[in-house]
């Protein structure tokens, strides 16, 4: 199968491979300044993405760099100015194809996505829309696209669909969106792209496990609603907190001996008891009395404190995973209950 071109991807699925390529820790610093929307649409491309060939990562992320710079000198002196300083810079080809590619940032193109769906697809989900909404999507498509679908209209709706599109003028923008947005959500088990490794639902996972638990909760419960099948995927590799009952006494020895001990009595408020017998039984009498007692001590704990104490611990799980010290795999016939 032809691997995508740069120009073929969505801006949203550049973003993804963006975040894939910055690595969990940064990501989940980019996604606090993020809203909900853009966060759970990111989250979403990141989980589909699959391949991505490393030329393909190569060029969007040298993209990115290039209009990162040219937004920089646009935001000092204007866009004839960046264009100046771009040229002597790139050369002015160069030059003016970054300045458009920052223009069309900032002006997002309704039914961007449209531009990667097979015309036989959508046209088997548009068909049977009002003949309205057929005109808006065929008026913001390519026109080869819009061409071929209009050609396999039923021919009561070709004529209507075509003078429907003549005499449209402005269509408000939330107008635009909803139409875009229904759109989209039907065709999102559909629309798809040939990718190396670059994202997928191991990439969301690192994510999910180093962002805060709200953020958390909003891109599962997204996953969720919009793909089940995959959430339950990112759900199943997902590895939280109270799973440290799931390890082996000798995973939970090492995984102790990188824990501060304040931070390990702060993680273990409010948890169930077996979770803290795991614990407690992984450790010296001693150093289990003086855990004990820093819980007590504590007082009671703002449930945000909790999660990101334990958050940071599961950190260090992933931590000593990745480097081979322990296995925190689950198989299904090992998981306890």
């Amino acid at each position: 199968m032809r691997r995508p071109a740069t120009n073929e991807l969505s801006t949203r699925q550049k973003a993804a491979i963006i975040m894939a390529v910055l690595g969990p820790e940064i990501a989940a610093e980019i996604l606090k300044n993020l809203t909900e929307e853009q966060v759970e649409a990111i989250s979403l491309e990141m989980a589909r993405l699959e391949k991505v060939t490393p030329d393909i990562r190569s060029k969007v992320v040298q993209e990115f760099h290039e209009m990162a710079l040219a937004q920089d000198f646009i935001a000092e002196g204007g866009v004839e100015n960046a264009r100046k300083a771009l040229e002597k810079a790139f050369g002015e080809e160069n030059a003016d194809m970054m300045i458009r590619k920052v223009v069309n940032a900032m002006q997002v193109v309704p039914f961007e996505f449209l531009k990667r769906t097979d015309p036989q697809q959508l046209l088997s989900f548009i068909q049977d829309e009002h003949p309205q909404t057929i005109a808006l999507i065929l008026a913001y498509m390519p026109t080869a696209q819009a061409g071929l679908i209009m050609t396999k209209l039923p021919q009561e709706l070709r004529g209507e669909v075509a003078e429907r599109i003549a005499v449209m003028e402005q269509t408000p923008p939330e107008v635009i969106r909803r139409v875009e947005a229904v759109l989209e959500k039907k065709m999102s088990s559909v629309i798809s792209q040939e990718m190396s490794k670059a994202g997928g639902p191991k990439a969301l996972v690192d994510l999910l496990n180093r962002v805060d638990r709200q953020t958390e909760r909003l891109i599962l419960d997204t996953l969720t609603e919009n793909n089940p099948e995959m959430a339950d995927t990112v759900k199943n590799m997902m590895f939280v907190f109270e799973d440290i009952v799931q390890l082996d006494d000798r995973a939970v020895q090492s995984i102790l001996k990188e824990v501060d001990v304040k931070e390990l009595a702060t993680a273990l408020k409010g948890v169930n008891q077996a979770v803290q017998e795991k614990v407690f039984g992984n450790m010296s009498e001693r150093a289990m009395n003086m855990l004990k007692e820093d819980m007590e001590f504590m007082g009671p704990v703002k449930l945000r404190t909790v999660e990101e104490s334990q958050q940071k611990i599961v950190a260090v799980i992933r931590r000593l995973e990745e480097s081979g010290e322990i296995s925190i795999g689950r198989d299904e016939e090992d998981v306890l209950v």
